[in-house]
């Protein structure tokens, strides 16, 4: 019930913030890396069984990507939306850990673990 309450807030939160046009504020700069982009949060039970799964595989020093906080860093956040919009996923379907891949969103553990694995075969 927590996480499904949490969820729901990140979500509104997204929302407003993409919607209130997220002014930048010093150590909250706009990122926009090429690239694949994981999107996550500090706390989320999904998001560290995806890091779990990049240490144990070596990932990160086989495949090149971006990793961004988005519950701290509300520009983060704003561009995960972005993304999320670019692959027609509204913003109640949006949740971390989020991928894009340069062309197409995951999201979940299990998507963005096989898309890694299949990466570094």
């Amino acid at each position: 019930m927590r996480l499904k309450l949490f969820s729901l807030f990140l979500t509104l939160s997204v929302f407003v913030l993409v919607g209130a046009g997220c002014a930048s504020q010093p150590g909250q700069e706009t990122l926009d890396p090429q690239g694949i982009i994981l999107f996550e949060g500090e706390g989320c039970p999904h998001c560290a069984i995806v890091e779990e799964f990049l240490a144990q595989n070596k990932v990160k020093d086989k495949v090149e990507f971006t990793t961004l906080e988005v519950y701290k860093n509300k520009n983060n956040a704003a561009l995960m939306a972005k993304k999320a919009q670019l692959c027609n996923i509204p913003t109640t379907g949006m949740g971390v850990p989020f991928l894009w891949d340069g062309s197409k969103c995951l999201v979940g553990d299990v998507d963005i673990n096989n898309f890694f694995q299949e990466k570094i075969k």
